[in-house]
């Protein structure tokens, strides 16, 4: 199967990588310092204590790979419309789309840009992030993959990227409602994301302590009503169930927003609780505890503010 990977960090990288060992013919678009570590050295994944080098094809060029059968977004979702507009000149007759990026909006836009026939939903579960130029660090939960048509058949090209997943090994479903799959991930990542960037500190201390305990409660319900009000079945029970979940993650976890945040990069936050806030708007859904991340965070969305 020809795959690019608009976005070769953590998430690109990873998957690119595993894809490309397993025998797919696999291109990475990249740029900067990574993609000359990409080219000069292949690309090296750390996890569990170990590592390996995987030989890639990287390039930051788009239009030198000609046609492919599937593109993975897996950029920051600011990057959203350019990453759409870099993958043009490898769109064919039947080339899909597949965005991994967290939010619920960035298909949509993808769409606008590509045409909605081509759109797969998909959405990960991994903790992955660049250690340095040509190195993706894997820590925290284990990777997981779910991608399918929004209509729920299980169209050629679906079947095609399961089959090339399940050659790489994959840990991956195509699950009977790829839009849900998404909303679950949104919400849990919107909760995670504002908890542990508002307080800067991994989830152990944030669920240990009543008060910040009941921060994470009240961002998983506020986004579980959004998603409700949207559409989407969520079960009575997820905001227990999530809750039980963070309670065995490592203390030190904490989401890739925070990680930005204390790197002094840019942050998503506007994307992922400013989603909840606009959408619940929308919906007529309260969201104070989105709110108030988002306010408090603003400063910070374009890297740290300056002070005068």
């Amino acid at each position: 199967m020809r795959i690019a990977i608009v976005g070769a960090g953590g998430v690109g990288g990873y998957y690119g990588a595993q894809l490309a060992k397993a025998g797919e013919d696999v291109t990475l678009i990249a740029r900067g310092a990574h993609l000359e570590a990409l080219r000069e050295h292949g690309l090296t994944i750390r996890a569990g204590g170990g590592q390996e080098t995987i030989p890639v094809r990287a390039t930051d060029d788009p239009t030198s790979v000609g046609s492919v059968d599937l593109v993975i977004v897996a950029v920051k979702l600011w990057s959203t419309g350019e990453a759409a507009r870099s993958a043009l000149p490898m769109l064919g007759p039947e080339t899909a789309v597949v965005s991994l990026q967290n939010g619920v909006d960035k298909d949509a836009e993808i769409a606008a840009i590509v045409g909605e026939q081509r759109v797969l939903g998909g959405v990960t579960y991994i903790g992955a992030q660049i250690a340095e130029p040509g190195v993706i660090e894997i820590g925290g939960i284990s990777a997981r993959l779910l991608f399918g048509e929004f209509d729920a058949t299980r169209s050629p090209r679906v079947e095609a990227f399961a089959a090339a997943s399940q050659r790489a090994g994959l840990d991956f479903v195509v699950p009977p409602d790829v839009r849900r799959a998404i909303w679950e991930k949104f919400a849990f990542l919107t909760t995670m994301s504002g908890a542990t960037a508002l307080m800067r500190t991994g989830v152990g201390p944030i669920r240990s302590h009543p008060g910040s305990r009941r921060i994470l409660s009240s961002l998983l319900e506020e986004a579980a009503a959004v998603a409700r009000a949207s559409g989407i079945a969520f079960p009575d029970g997820y905001v227990a169930e999530r809750l039980a979940a963070i309670d065995t993650f490592p203390p030190g976890q904490m989401a890739s927003m925070a990680r930005d945040l204390l790197a002094g990069n840019r942050i998503e936050v506007p994307w992922l609780s400013g989603a909840v806030v606009r959408i619940g708007a929308e919906r007529s859904v309260p969201t104070p505890t989105h709110a108030f991340v988002v306010d408090a965070l603003s400063p910070y969305v374009d890297g740290p503010p300056a002070i005068h």
